[in-house]
C-alpha cells in the first residue's frame, strides 16, 4: 500500500485520539492504592485480569512505577500518592518512629497517631493527621473550592489518613473489629457503613474455608516456614478477625463502603469536583501472612480485581465524567524459605544479632553505659542514640554503632543525618538512584534516626513467624516498583515502560481538574496521558 493511501488512516486515527483526549473534565476523582501490589504481582498476573484491572490497562498504563524512597512501608508510601511530595517533605518517614521529647513514657510514635493526648501510647492511639507535613489534592481541591467533597475508605487508618489529609468531609477505615471514623468528626453513620459492619458482625463468627479458583489451584503447593505451612488454603476459625483480614472479604467490605459513599453522597453531582480515596489492605496482609507467591496471593488477586470492576461500574452508574488512577503504597518480597526452593539460594531471615536490643547491649557493654544505648523499631532503616547518653562520648558511640552495623555481612550500608544532609535531593529516573539517593528521599531530620541501616537484598527482617512469614521496607526494587495506571472512560490509553514515580500522580491528576499546583511545594511532576497531540499536562505548563 502507497504512503497515500494510509495518510488519511494516520490522520484518521491521530484525529479520534486527540477528539477522546478533550471529553469533559473529571467530576469525580478516585485513587485507589493496592497495598503491597508490587509491579511483579502486576506482571505475574495481568494475563489472569478479566474484570476492573483488565479495563484499567486499557488506559493509560506505568507497569515501572516507583515509591522512589528507601522506607517502602504503608505510611510513607501512602503519603506520596496524592501529596505529589516524597517522604522527606510529607515528614512520613515510616510507620513508626522515636520522638525522645514526648513527655509519654512510650516514645515509640505511630505515624497516624496524635501523641499529646493524656494517656497515648504507639499501640493505644487516637487516630490523627497531625504528623502529615504536606497538603493532598483533597485538601488542595477543598481550599480552592470549598463544595467540594473528600472522601477516604481503607482497610487501614494509615491509608485512608495519608491519601485523605487534612480536610475530610468523610474518612472510614477499619479498626480491628468495625469500620470507624475520626474521633470528633460529628456526623450521621452513613447506611452502607451501618450495613457493612453488621454483616461482618455477623460473618466474622462463622468458619470459612477458602474455595481456590481454577487459575490459582496449579499454585496450592505448600512451604514449611518453622512449624508451620503456607501455600494452600487454610480455614478461618470462627471469631478470627485477625484472620478476617487476610480473606476476599476484607477488600470486599471496604469496596462495598467506597460504592455505598459513591452513591449515597452523589459524588460527581455537586458544583464542584469530589475526590474519593480507596485503600484496598488485604493483599498486603495476605503478603506478610502467607508470601507473595502462593496460591493465597493468587485468590487474593483474583478479588481486587472483581473489586475494582465493581467500583467502575458504580462510576459509570453516576454518570458524571471521572478519573481513576490505581496504584500501590510499596511492593512486597516473598519468604526466604520459597525464594530458596525458587532459585535465590541466599535469600535469608535477619540475624539476630542485628536487632536493635542487642546491638544496643553490646554497645552499652563496650562503653559501660546503661541501656538502652539504641532505639529502633526494626533491624534496619532507622536507629536513634539514646539520649541519655553523655554528650562527650555520643559522638564515639555513633562511630561504634555505625562500625559494627558495617561489619555485619547482611548490611549494604548505613547513613548518617549529616551525610545524607550533605546531598542534594534526588533527580533524573528512580530507578537509578544510589542507596544514598534512596535514603535522602526520605530523610526530615527532625524525625530520621541517627543511623539509617540498609539490609542487603533478600534479607527479610523477621525472626519470630508465629504471625507474619514476609514483609518488605527494604531501598531494593522489589520494594520499591510498583504499578501505575490511570484510566478514564473514552480516552485512547497507551502503556509507557519508562519509570515515573508515584508523586508524579497528583500534578497529573491537578492538571486534568486545572487545579494549580505550585511546583516549588511538591517533588512530583504532570505527566502527559494524551495518546494522540494533546497534552494533558498543558493546564499546568500555562
Amino acid at each position: 500500500m502507497k504512503f497515500s493511501a494510509l495518510f488519511p488512516v494516520i490522520v484518521a486515527a491521530v484525529s479520534a485520539a486527540s477528539e477522546a483526549q478533550s471529553i469533559a473534565r473529571p467530576r469525580i476523582i478516585v485513587a485507589i492504592s493496592v497495598d503491597e501490589f508490587s509491579a511483579d504481582l502486576f506482571a505475574e498476573y495481568r494475563p489472569l485480569f478479566k474484570a476492573g484491572l483488565h479495563r484499567l490497562q486499557t488506559g493509560v498504563v506505568f507497569p515501572a512505577g516507583y515509591q522512589s524512597h528507601a522506607a517502602t512501608e504503608t505510611c510513607p508510601g501512602h503519603s506520596t500518592i496524592l501529596t505529589g511530595s516524597r517522604p522527606a517533605r510529607t515528614g512520613i518517614i515510616a510507620n513508626e518512629w522515636y520522638d525522645q521529647s514526648l513527655s509519654r513514657a512510650d516514645k515509640k510514635v505511630y505515624c497516624s497517631e496524635d501523641p499529646s493526648l493524656p494517656g497515648s501510647s504507639s499501640t493505644n492511639f487516637t487516630v490523627s493527621a497531625q504528623f502529615l507535613k504536606a497538603q493532598t489534592l483533597g485538601d488542595r481541591l477543598k481550599s480552592a473550592n470549598p463544595g467540594s467533597r473528600v472522601v477516604s475508605v481503607a482497610g487501614k487508618d494509615r491509608a485512608a489518613i495519608m491519601m485523605g489529609g487534612h480536610a475530610m468531609d468523610q474518612v472510614w477505615f477499619w479498626s480491628g473489629k468495625s469500620f470507624v471514623t475520626l474521633q470528633g468528626m460529628d456526623q450521621p453513620t452513613p447506611a452502607i457503613v451501618d450495613k457493612v459492619n453488621a454483616s461482618i458482625a455477623v460473618g466474622v463468627m462463622k468458619p470459612d474455608l477458602p474455595v481456590l479458583p481454577e487459575p490459582c489451584r496449579v499454585r496450592s503447593v505448600p512451604v514449611a516456614v518453622a512449624d508451620k505451612t503456607v501455600g494452600v488454603p487454610r480455614e478461618r476459625r470462627a471469631g478470627d478477625f485477625q484472620g478476617f483480614q487476610t480473606s476476599l472479604a476484607f477488600d470486599r467490605a471496604t469496596t462495598d463502603i467506597a460504592i455505598g459513599l459513591i452513591r449515597e453522597l452523589h459524588l460527581g453531582a455537586g458544583k464542584a469536583p469530589d475526590v474519593l480515596s480507596i485503600g484496598l489492605s488485604a493483599t498486603d496482609y495476605v503478603g506478610h501472612t502467607f508470601g507473595t507467591e502462593g496460591a493465597e496471593m493468587c485468590a487474593q488477586l483474583l478479588g481486587v480485581d472483581e473489586n475494582v470492576g465493581r467500583i467502575l461500574a458504580a462510576l459509570d452508574a453516576t454518570h458524571q465524567p471521572y478519573v481513576v488512577v490505581l496504584t500501590a503504597d510499596h511492593g512486597g518480597h516473598d519468604l526466604p524459605e520459597r525464594n530458596k526452593i525458587h532459585g535465590f539460594p541466599d535469600a535469608t531471615r535477619v540475624d539476630a544479632a542485628l536487632l536493635p536490643a542487642n546491638m544496643s547491649r553490646q554497645l552499652a557493654a563496650e562503653f559501660n553505659l546503661p541501656e538502652p544505648v539504641l532505639l529502633g523499631v526494626a533491624p534496619f532503616g532507622d536507629i536513634y542514640l539514646a539520649r541519655g547518653i553523655p554528650g562527650n562520648v555520643r559522638s564515639r558511640v555513633l562511630e561504634a554503632a555505625k562500625a559494627r552495623y558495617l561489619a555485619h555481612p547482611q548490611v549494604a550500608a548505613v547513613f548518617t543525618p549529616a551525610e545524607l544532609r550533605r546531598l542534594p535531593l534526588p533527580s533524573g529516573p528512580a530507578d537509578e538512584w544510589s542507596l544514598a539517593d534512596r535514603f535522602r528521599a526520605g530523610f526530615d531530620p527532625e524525625r530520621s534516626g541517627d543511623l539509617m541501616v540498609a539490609p542487603k537484598p533478600h534479607i527479610t527482617p523477621i525472626i519470630d513467624v508465629s504471625t507474619y512469614v514476609a514483609t518488605h521496607g527494604s531501598p531494593w526494587n522489589y520494594d520499591r516498583k510498583v504499578p501505575i495506571l490511570f484510566y478514564r472512560p473514552g480516552v485512547v490509553g497507551f502503556e509507557q515502560s519508562l519509570p515515573l514515580e508515584t508523586v508524579d500522580i497528583l500534578p497529573t491528576l491537578a492538571a486534568l481538574i486545572e487545579l494549580p499546583v505550585p511546583s516549588a511545594e511538591i517533588d512530583g511532576r504532570c505527566i502527559n496521558l494524551d495518546a494522540g497531540t494533546g497534552n494533558s499536562c498543558a493546564f499546568e505548563r500555562r
